[in-house]
């Protein structure tokens, strides 16, 4: 049915379908951190701050934000940029998936789309409480190995899927794509295990959060063992030029507050401060970044090393 329709109305019908999803993110951030609520628990959208259920006309994803300013109709609680930036972004993704797999693959472009919303999803979690919610980790574990025996071309891209797979057609084997997807789950929730229990003999603290474990146990199972070397490594870049961007904003805190009050503080002592307080960044959001640029990318990648 598709591929009867011209492909830009295909394109701007799965943005928009994309934005809706969006505002149903804003929902799942906002409420699986919490305590006595769930995504269908209370059943309608209401304001963080007084309660009050939002109407149809409230909650148009992007639109209701521009039209009432970014306030809250009831009681003018000012609402964050990130309710917008959510929908905005998870519109922009779709619309990015389905530029390269609609109208021939739709099966393919839902599963790469759920996946990224779903690290859309942890990354802002991880930002706003250092954890991140087990229905997006466990549940991409759960959902990982189904998928690619059902949907093998997930995995054309992945070596060990090739290997594996004895066919001359354009796609993996189902063999080979649930091997490439239980290996990239070991090895992705294996190597971070590994890090975090040496880093915890070594330094005698937690060096990995276990949320990060399950999350890339998860995405190895979509991206496939050498998925997970890219994720990685971009993971770890990505963090730690932004660790280092954290603790020279803390550094010039610390500078600034000690110029306001008349006194003096040294180089190295400031930079002692820095270090410690700006090595608190969640690692979640750069492996999510990771796991896209492998999900999306990979073929294109592998293809550089060849």
């Amino acid at each position: 049915m598709l591929a009867d329709l011209p492909i830009a109305v295909v394109l701007v019908w799965w943005t928009l379908t994309g934005l809706f999803v969006g505002s149903f993110l804003n929902v799942c951030i906002h409420r699986l951190p919490l305590e006595g609520e769930s995504v269908n628990k209370p059943r309608r959208s209401r304001c963080p701050s007084c309660k009050t259920t939002l109407t149809w006309k409230e909650n148009i994803p992007l639109l209701s934000w521009l039209v009432l300013r970014g306030r809250c109709r009831t009681c003018k609680w000012p609402i964050p940029w990130r309710y917008p930036l959510v929908e905005l972004v998870n519109a922009l993704l779709w619309l990015y998936v389905g530029w390269r797999t609609l109208p021939d693959d739709l099966a393919l472009c839902v599963v790469q789309c759920v996946v990224l919303s779903g690290l859309l999803v942890a990354t802002c979690v991880d930002f706003d409480c250092f954890e991140i919610p087990d229905e997006v980790s466990i549940g991409g574990m759960v959902l990982a190995p189904f998928v690619s025996f059902a949907l093998p071309q997930l995995h054309d891209g992945t070596r060990l899927a090739q290997l594996l797979s004895e066919t001359s057609g354009p796609h993996v084997t189902r063999f080979g794509a649930l091997s490439a997807c239980l290996a990239g789950m070991a090895l992705g929730g294996g190597i971070l295990w590994l890090i975090g229990w040496i880093g915890g003999r070594v330094y005698g603290r937690d060096a990995m959060g276990f949320g990060d474990v399950k999350l890339l146990a998860a995405g190895g199972g979509f991206i496939g063992p050498g998925g997970v070397v890219l994720a990685l490594m971009v993971a770890a870049l990505t963090a730690s030029l932004a660790g280092l961007g954290n603790m020279l904003r803390f550094y010039g805190l610390v500078r600034a507050r000690a110029r306001s009050r008349g006194t003096q503080r040294s180089f190295g002592r400031a930079f002692r401060v820095a270090r410690v307080a700006g090595r608190y960044l969640p690692f979640g959001p750069y492996l999510a970044l990771g796991i896209g640029i492998a999900l999306l990318g990979w073929k294109d990648v592998n293809e550089l090393f060849r």
